[in-house]
């Protein structure tokens, strides 16, 4: 059967299944484990600034309790569904557990395309959201805990946050009951671009084993490699951009309405630069000023088979299918979004030697932070406003003694270059880097030792972890 045919929550369950057999949990555990838990599907009148009212249908699904708060973002977009919202949801779990972030899997979406909304008519849409997700108790730092997704960000984050407080009891915790917050709402400094600089991570971490790179006819390193990034928002966006510091060569950027390419080189931060200034709902890839000898391409579809080293899905669920994936060129995958490679199309990647970096492993960069940024709001303090000045003044110490022995003096550009004390950010950056690295290496273990394919590593290792929560319940043996 076409993978086109099969429902997303389906094709999940389906790597759920093969991940499942390497495994030798009881099948009662394992279908508590794939279930999706609870799933709310409701609907409210919209007035329109014009006086018109529309109804909006909304979903919020909850897929696994085995640790609380569940956590996933709140999308808003035309393809919303229940089924999207489950899969999604279900791939939040078993991603949470793969990094060790300590929630359950959940996911929400509002079924509109916010470009045709004006900015008082979608904090009105999402303000009622919120309301609906308090009245059923599917909101709240211990029990569910949303964060933007595709067509949402910090903005609607604050407009959740302010009406949750509003209405609940516990005003002490309401600013952790959403995540991807504005900094002055009690956000965390690295939300944004982490998904991106998590990709980013993946993929030099990637590239950095020789034995892999071999196998895939590439030399070691990120140095040089042809990249492909779909996607301009915050993953693909970020992801061009640190790649491109690391030394990778960004040879393609596309979007929903074309697509840019240059076998020598794009100035991937001139590119989102331009991106990022254009206003919401004008964004147009036919929009950017670009130097001579990019070719454009006209339909986005067509980029994903340019000839690559590496291809960075970043946009969507369903890019690269039964339909295109003889056509696929790149040597790694790495999914920045959630599904953007079918099950069918993932099984014939692997049978091709194509490496498939998996959605929850590879984007799992935007959780982690947020599960920062959950316990900075339940501290109640930012990282590093108790220890930074501290730590510089250790170092000067250092420094000064080191100056005494040796007789070599340090100016007062070197001192604060090297007595620097770690602030927010660079213990955000320092917390990803450190999770995603050593992620990678125990998945290649579990691959070798079963002999599959990464995205069945990454599925038995998040099913092992989720099967160790029941089994200390003593549910099963």
């Amino acid at each position: 059967m076409p993978n086109e045919h099969v429902s997303f929550f389906d094709q999940v369950n389906r790597n759920f299944d093969r991940a499942a057999a390497y495994t030798s949990h009881p099948s009662g555990l394992l279908q508590i484990i794939k279930t999706c838990n609870s799933v709310y599907h409701f609907t409210f009148p919209l007035e329109r600034d014009n006086g018109e009212v529309e109804v909006i249908h909304a979903w919020r699904a909850e897929h696994s309790h085995h640790k609380l708060p569940t956590k996933g973002g709140i999308r808003y977009s035309l393809d919303v569904n229940e089924d999207e919202v489950m899969a999604l949801a279900a791939l939040m779990t078993y991603k949470c557990a793969v990094v060790d972030a300590p929630f359950g899997g959940a996911k929400g979406g509002i079924k509109i395309d916010g470009k045709k909304y004006s900015k008082h008519e979608l904090e009105r849409i999402t303000r009622r959201y919120t309301f609906e997700l308090v009245k059923k108790n599917f909101i709240g730092p211990g029990i569910d805990v949303p964060a933007p997704d595709f067509g949402t960000g910090p903005r609607e984050m604050a407009w959740i946050v302010d009406t949750y407080t509003a209405l609940a009891n516990d005003k002490l915790e309401g600013a952790a009951c959403v995540t991807g917050k504005p900094i002055a709402q009690g956000g965390i400094r690295g939300r944004t671009e982490a998904t991106g600089r998590g990709v980013a991570f993946v993929t030099r971490e990637v590239c950095s084993v020789a034995e892999d790179m071999k196998a895939l006819g590439l030399s070691p390193g990120i140095a040089g490699k042809r990249v492909v990034v779909q996607g301009l928002g915050n993953v693909g966006s970020y992801a061009a951009t640190f790649l491109q510091e690391m030394g990778a060569t960004i040879v393609g950027l596309l979007e929903f309405d074309g697509g840019i390419y240059d076998p020598k080189g794009l100035d991937a931060q001139a590119i989102v630069n331009q991106w990022n200034a254009l206003r919401r709902g004008e964004k147009s890839m036919q929009k950017l000023v670009l130097p001579d000898g990019i070719q454009k391409l006209a339909n986005p579809a067509d980029g994903l088979e340019l000839d690559c080293d590496i291809l960075i899905p970043a946009a969507l669920e369903n890019q690269i299918t039964d339909d295109n994936v003889a056509q696929i060129k790149a040597r790694i995958i790495v999914e920045g979004a959630n599904g953007p490679v079918t099950s069918g199309a993932s099984e014939a990647l692997d049978g091709r030697g194509v490496l498939v970096v998996p959605d929850h492993y590879a984007n799992a960069g935007g959780v982690l932070v947020s599960y920062f940024e959950w316990l900075k709001n339940l501290a109640h303090v930012r990282f590093g406003r108790l220890e930074r000045r501290f730590e510089e003044q250790a170092y000067r110490r250092i420094l000064e003694a080191i100056a005494v022995r040796t007789g070599k003096s340090f100016s007062d550009d070197e001192l604060r270059a090297l007595a620097h004390g770690a602030d927010e950010a660079d213990l955000v950056h320092s917390g990803l880097e450190d999770t995603m690295g050593p992620a990678y290496h125990r998945l290649r273990e579990i691959r070798a030792q079963h002999k599959v394919d990464l995205r069945t590593a990454a599925f038995i290792e998040a099913i092992n972890k989720i099967a160790i929560c029941y089994q200390d319940l003593g549910i099963f043996p």
